[in-house]
């Protein structure tokens, strides 16, 4: 037997909880209203009962004493809503079964048993009803015929009790709203936390748990942009101190013509200076955050960019245009690209830079190509982490100082752009760069 599908919760706090609000509470309402309702039906019932005993015995009192010829006149002005009088035998049927209609029967019994013989009997058809059958003192018959009518009419203005529901519903969404928004804050704030640690400060006001929970985040925001700091400056003043002793080195190397160390001494040295100038950029990446956007033409950027690769007899192709200016930090954008080219041509010889836009002109993928070795899918992550070299053909002793696409995904990050790299079918590696939240920029403004 296939059990009945799970229910699919929505995913946010704020719809969850006015669900749960919304449907607790609708289920008091609806059974508040049902015993309102159950009480009122009841109460009626039981005044009708007393109402019926007292009404059909004074009726029956009152033809009873009358003469044989007036009774008939009078049987019109003691009919009621729910049941009338007939002289007659009535109509015979079976056994009274019906709750309301025996309730009704033991109130007339109640009534007038005692004084006058009494029959009663249910009719058959569509509806409840019965009659009550009894002889008047001097022998006529007289039927009283019943038709129960459970509860009273309903109010005309009863459903509008409905618009509770409403005012509920409204209830629980501005509750739920007020609790769940400082959370919706936080999660923004923490969104925005990119690598410049320039955020806004969370409003400290509100409830006393709100007002702990943002003073916490805007205290760890603080101290996280200090130790940031802290290290890039380290990184930074490092890496500019060697660059003097690495010269001097150099000098006294170019010293040494002829001698068979001098080449081996200088290569180090190339590759001390060039980890250094990495060093130095990648403690500046910051920069890419505090870069101004303005407004560029990005088809002019990469044009440029393709033909100082290719002046400089590197194999570099350009396909797909932008099509329109663009508000973004061209500086930044030309060095991931520049790193991702770079990567390209020493470990593949050749590089295809391909740009494609969303329908919407909203979103641009900027994808750099070859057909190099590939990276092995479990390190795809771990090359953007700094000085992370692979084994084997991606190594030290092909140039690389493991921070080219280190600094790519930082700036990536400050431009609120992503960066990730996949494996090509047939092999190669394709780094995408995607920029998101577009802004075209009229042509007579650009940069």
């Amino acid at each position: 037997m296939k059990l009945l599908p799970s229910l699919h919760w929505p995913r946010t706090l704020f719809a969850r909880l006015t669900v749960i609000l919304f449907i607790g509470l609708a289920s008091a309402q609806a059974l508040s209203f049902w015993l309102t309702m159950t009480e009122r039906d009841q109460t009626m019932t039981n005044v009708m009962m007393g109402y019926i005993e007292r009404e059909v015995a004074s009726s029956v009192a009152l033809l009873d004493h009358l003469p044989a010829c007036e009774r008939a006149q009078w049987l019109p002005r003691l009919a009621r809503r729910s049941y009338e009088f007939v002289l007659g035998p009535g109509v015979s049927g079976g056994p009274v079964d019906a709750d309301l209609s025996a309730r009704v029967a033991r109130s007339i019994a109640d009534g007038i048993g005692t004084n006058y013989p009494l029959t009663v009997n249910a009719v058959p058809g569509d509806r409840e009803r019965l009659q009550a059958h009894l002889k008047l003192s001097d022998g006529t018959p007289l039927t009283i015929d019943m038709r129960p009518m459970s509860g009273a009419p309903l109010s005309r203005w009863l459903p509008l009790v409905l618009l509770q529901l409403a005012v509920l519903l409204g209830c629980c969404w501005f509750a739920v709203r007020t609790a769940t928004r400082p959370l919706h804050e936080l999660a923004v704030a923490a969104d925005a936390l990119g690598p410049d640690l320039k955020a806004g400060r969370l409003s400290e006001s509100g409830p006393s748990e709100i007002a702990r929970a943002a003073h916490a985040f805007n205290a760890m925001q603080e101290r996280i942009a200090m130790y940031v700091t802290e290290r890039m400056q380290i990184l930074a003043a490092i890496s500019h101190d060697l660059q003097t002793p690495i010269t001097r080195m150099r000098l006294r190397v170019d010293m040494m013509d002829g001698e068979p160390e001098g080449a081996k001494l200088r290569q180090d040295l190339q590759e001390m200076e060039a980890l250094v100038k990495e060093g130095v950029t990648y403690a500046r990446t910051l920069h890419g955050a505090t870069e101004t956007p303005c407004r560029i033409d990005p088809n002019a950027l990469f044009d440029s960019l393709v033909c100082d690769y290719v002046d400089a007899e590197q194999a570099v192709s350009l396909q797909g245009r932008f099509g329109m200016p663009l508000m973004t930090r061209p500086q930044a954008l030309r060095r991931i690209v520049g790193n991702l080219v770079d990567n390209a041509l020493k470990f593949g010889g050749a590089a295809e830079i391909e740009i494609a836009l969303s329908p919407d002109g909203r979103q641009a993928t900027i994808s750099v190509l070859d057909r190099g070795p590939g990276i092995p899918a479990e390190s795809l992550e771990d090359v953007f982490q700094p000085f992370f070299r692979l084994e084997g053909s991606r190594n030290r002793q092909t140039g690389g100082t493991g921070l080219g696409f280190a600094i790519a995904r930082q700036l990536a990050l400050a431009m609120d752009a992503t960066l990730e790299l996949h494996n090509r079918a047939g092999g190669g590696l394709e780094a995408r760069l995607t920029l998101r939240n577009l802004v075209a920029a009229p042509a007579a403004t650009v940069a």
